[in-house]
Order: C-alpha cells, then sequence, then structure tokens
C-alpha cells in the first residue's frame, strides 16, 4: 500500500522515496512508489498534481486500490527516487477544494441544500446544489456567510473515524466507504468525509466569489472561484471595467447607467435604420420593376449586382415577390464568388426547385430552396450560362 504523505502533509513539495513496481505499457511506465506526495487525478473531484520524478515529468497519476500510480514517458533507472510537485499548482487546488467544502456547508445551514456535485476546472469551480431555484439576495447572503468564516480564520482539520462513531459527528453528508473514513472539520462548523487535499485555516482560502448560478437537472449550478483564482477574476474585471469607463469619459461606478442609455439609444437607431433600409428596398424593386420585359404576360426582371450582399438582394426580392405576375432572374459578382437567385411571384405556376435540380446535372452549381425561390452558387466565369439556362427553362414551362 502507497504511503499517502499529501493526507498528513499536503504542505509538503518534496520528499524522496523507492519504487516498489515498474510497469512499461503504451509507450509509458507506470511507476508505484512506497511513498507518495501526489495527489490522484479527479479522486473525489479534485484534479491530480502536477510534478516530476527524477526530474521526469509525471504526466497522470490515478488510485489502484490501495496504491498510486504515476505515469511517466521516460524510464526511470534509479529505484531510489526524489518526487517534487508543483507548489502553485497543488496550493491552487486546495484554496478551491477547501473553498468548495466552506461554500456547500454555507448552502446547507442557511438553505439546506445539499451538494450533489462538485468539479474543479481550469478557471472556475462548480457545485450542483439539490435547490430548484434561488435568488440574488440568497446567494448574496451565502457569499457574506462563507467570507466571515475565511476572515475569522477558523482551522481545518483532518481525522481518522470508524462506522460505528459516526454517529457523534454532524456530517453534512455520509461517507462511501465503512472503515478508516477521513473526516474534514472546520473548526465545528462543518464535517464532511473527504479524502481530499486542504489548507489549515479558512484564513488560506482568500475570498470565495460566486461568478453565476444557473439551473441544471433540477438542481442549480454554481460556478464560484476562491483565492489566487478570485484575484485573477477580480484583476480583469477591473482592467475591463477601467477601460470602458476611459472609453466612455465616466466614472467606474456609473458604467453601467452609460452602456444602459448608449444600448437603448443603438436599439432606437436600429429600429430606424431598418425602416430606412426597407424604403431603400422598396425604391431598388422600384427600379428594377421598371427594367422587367413582359414575356407571356409575365415580368422578367433580369439583372447582376456587383458587391453587394446576398441579403440585401433577398430583401429586394421579397418587396417585388408581393407582387403579381414577376420573375427575377438576378446575379451578384463579388471579390471571391458568383451568387444567383432566382424566384418567382406566388400566383406563377413554375417549380424553381426542379428547374435548379435540372440544371445542376450539367453545370457546376451548388445551393437549393424552395419551389418558390432558390439560390446558390457557382463560379464566376459561368454566372452568366447559369442566369441563361435558368430564362431557358423558365421561359419553355410558361
Amino acid at each position: 500500500m502507497t504511503e499517502k504523505i499529501y493526507l498528513e502533509n499536503p504542505y509538503l513539495r518534496q520528499i524522496d522515496a523507492r519504487i516498489v513496481e515498474k510497469k512499461y505499457l503504451n509507450n509509458k511506465y507506470y511507476i508505484k512508489t512506497n511513498r507518495t506526495i501526489f495527489y490522484p487525478n479527479l479522486a473525489g473531484g479534485q484534479p491530480g498534481d502536477k510534478g516530476t520524478i527524477n526530474g521526469i515529468e509525471v504526466l497522470d497519476t490515478y488510485e489502484e486500490g490501495n496504491d498510486i500510480i504515476h505515469v511517466v514517458k521516460d524510464n526511470i533507472h534509479s529505484d531510489k527516487v526524489q518526487l517534487s510537485i508543483d507548489w502553485e499548482n497543488r496550493f491552487d487546488y486546495i484554496q478551491q477544494h477547501s473553498g468548495q467544502h466552506l461554500l456547500s456547508a454555507a448552502f446547507y445551514k442557511l438553505y439546506n441544500g445539499e451538494t450533489v456535485g462538485f468539479y474543479i476546472g481550469k478557471e472556475y469551480v462548480y457545485i450542483d446544489v439539490n435547490i430548484p431555484n434561488i435568488n440574488k439576495i440568497h446567494i448574496e447572503k451565502i457569499e457574506e456567510f462563507a467570507n466571515k468564516i475565511i476572515f475569522s480564520n477558523f482551522q481545518i482539520k483532518s481525522y481518522i473515524v470508524e462506522k460505528k462513531d459516526m454517529e457523534k459527528i454532524p456530517v453534512r453528508k455520509e461517507p462511501i466507504v465503512n472503515s478508516n473514513i477521513r473526516i474534514v472539520e472546520i473548526d465545528g462548523i462543518d464535517f464532511s468525509p473527504c479524502c481530499g487535499t486542504h489548507v489549515r485555516n479558512t484564513g488560506e482560502i482568500g475570498i470565495i466569489k460566486i461568478r453565476k448560478v444557473e439551473n441544471y437537472k433540477g438542481n442549480i449550478r454554481v460556478e464560484f472561484v476562491c483565492g489566487n483564482r478570485a484575484l485573477i477574476d477580480y484583476s480583469w474585471k477591473s482592467n475591463y471595467i477601467r477601460n470602458i469607463s476611459n472609453l466612455l469619459s465616466t466614472k467606474d461606478k456609473n458604467v453601467y447607467d452609460r452602456v444602459k442609455k448608449l444600448y437603448s439609444q443603438k436599439e432606437v437607431l436600429e429600429k430606424e435604420n431598418r425602416a430606412l433600409r426597407e424604403e431603400l428596398y422598396k425604391y431598388k424593386a422600384q427600379e428594377l420593376l421598371k427594367k422587367a420585359r413582359l414575356i407571356k404576360g409575365v415580368n422578367f426582371i433580369c439583372h447582376k449586382f456587383e458587391n453587394i450582399e446576398p441579403k440585401e438582394i433577398n430583401s429586394i426580392v421579397f418587396h417585388i415577390n408581393t407582387l403579381k405576375n414577376n420573375i427575377l432572374i438576378l446575379g451578384l459578382n463579388n471579390k471571391n464568388n458568383a451568387n444567383y437567385i432566382i424566384s418567382r411571384s406566388s400566383n406563377i405556376n413554375v417549380n424553381m426547385k426542379n428547374i435548379h435540380n435540372e440544371i445542376a446535372q450539367n453545370i457546376n452549381i451548388k445551393g437549393g430552396g424552395s419551389p418558390q425561390t432558390v439560390q446558390g452558387t457557382c463560379n464566376q466565369e459561368e454566372l452568366d450560362s447559369v442566369l441563361e439556362k435558368f430564362y431557358e427553362k423558365i421561359i419553355n414551362l410558361l
């Protein structure tokens, strides 16, 4: 059985150990030592430690029964080894994990919410709490309660108990093992069965900041950060607010009101702009109708545009299609490709989709649509030929 030093002293960054077993599989070495400071990956929701064995990077760590397996790429020739962990990474994880215990305790004590899921991500930490919904005031109370405990710097300790003694301890959740149950206690405030690493005092958590709460599978998912992650989160937000306030020439505390006012003004301008564009499309539609050729009682509108957005042409087509007896055969030459739009008024009985499929058998075009309107792309040098093919086939069907 591997002696798990990280449970006794999570602050130990380097130890000497002895390799007791080594296997080579899939171009990697799987090493078991008599003792270790490496925390196994995702045991209890906590990511594994980063670090080295004799200077060789540890790629992964995992539990195998009562042993911890270290995965490395290169062979280690000596039985005597030195294990070193990345301390910044370790301290980050013990800050986040300890913060999770405290935040879960706050949900439980204030609103009887039990934590049913826990995950430490690359940037943020998440807990799922079995409360169907929660409001902003309750979240603020939970955050305030948790941070008061941090600032009071209560001791965090761990110890082993047996199943028969569990009824004496007011645990927040039941253990998943029946013997050698490790309890992590926040000085009479919270008792939780846990095999993770933690800070010694709540003050080392630094601060807990809840970033977001959303509904998730009948529960709520709480996204939060602790300690140095909270500092990083605050720093970039502070920089954003400062830059925005400078851009808008307003105080940082007034940024929200200023942005809200600008957004309201933007919506008014966009509404006015949409109305003006609609008038412009109607005008362009009328200009195209003036150029129409009357053939077999139908107005044929054949035109090629240069450097115009396809959505603008679609708006023009929409306006013309509200009128009767019109067929549009339109092309668009842009910088790198060519587009076509073929459409008709609803009172004309011609299936544009069938025509498109026939033409696609002989010319390389990509597109589709409905019996009323088809559109697509083709090579620029073939655009005239494509438009001509549509014209011929439509004429023959009238």
